[in-house]
């Protein structure tokens, strides 16, 4: 059986030591209580400080544990306004350059719903979907969000999977191998499986500490999102990857530790 992982074990004892102090501590004082090195414990308490669980009040400061990490999944999701604010930007250059609607979703108050629509630019008949609930087993933002938040995959555990068309999924065990795939892959797609003649492709937003907390993705004609073998074009598929990136970038995740 493998061991214990060394640099959890030392980022465990920082965080203890921090709590157990009244005071916040410095670089030397943490480095000097743990017998570790200062370049060893700078980078412990940088990432740690990056994810959020330590904060200091001023550069080359002293470090404390952050008020957030006692309250550490008690807090509220991403607000939906927020990500639609954060996002805004994105997924407008998602849309103009892929020629299709993009949209931002969430798993909010226990379903997956569009937290954000932008028009495809062709000036055709559009209906707004801010609001509305995605389905979480057929669309690919609902796929995303089903392969990487747990919270989506176990709403569905007792759940039917209602067809609705003739390409839907409704086998777990089909479903669950797709899900799979996804998660290698890193993006979705849902060719006809909402609506016979609609097409999409998804891939994940990630927080600061990796979670998957949204979905971003376009959707269209199959036609036009999809070559003549119906697989999402790769082009598109590269678009909506890198606009989940940046979103993400948005959100803190990738950023180089400082």
């Amino acid at each position: 059986m493998p061991g214990n992982v060394q640099s959890v074990e030392r980022a465990a004892s920082i965080l203890r030591l921090l709590a157990d102090e009244d005071e916040p501590l410095a670089l030397a004082q943490v480095a000097s209580a743990l017998g570790l090195a200062k370049p060893t414990a700078h980078g412990i308490l940088r990432t740690l400080e990056d994810v959020g669980f330590v904060e200091q009040d001023v550069p080359n400061g002293p470090y404390r544990v952050a008020a957030d990490l006692f309250h550490l999944g008690r807090g509220e999701k991403l607000d939906p306004n927020e990500l639609r604010s954060l996002a805004m930007n994105w997924t407008d250059a998602l849309a103009a350059r892929t020629g299709e609607s993009a949209r931002v979703a969430t798993f909010h108050r226990g379903r997956a719903e569009v937290a954000h629509h932008v028009f495809r630019a062709d000036g055709g008949t559009q209906v707004l979907m801010t609001g509305s609930i995605v389905p979480l087993h057929a669309s690919a933002l609902g796929k995303v969000l089903l392969a990487f938040y747990p919270g989506a995959a176990r709403s569905i555990l007792r759940q039917d999977l209602p067809a609705l068309t003739g390409r839907t999924i409704t086998d777990r065990v089909t479903l669950q191998k797709e899900l799979a795939g996804i998660r290698d892959v890193g993006w979705a797609g849902s060719v006809g499986e909402v609506d016979p003649v609609v097409a999409g492709i998804a891939a994940p937003i990630r927080d600061r500490g990796g979670y998957v907390v949204a979905v971003v993705g376009i959707e269209g004609a199959t036609d036009r999102v999809c070559d003549d073998r119906l697989r999402p074009r790769t082009a598109l598929v590269n678009q909506v990857v890198r606009a989940g990136r940046a979103i993400s970038r948005e959100l803190g995740h990738g950023r180089a530790a400082r």
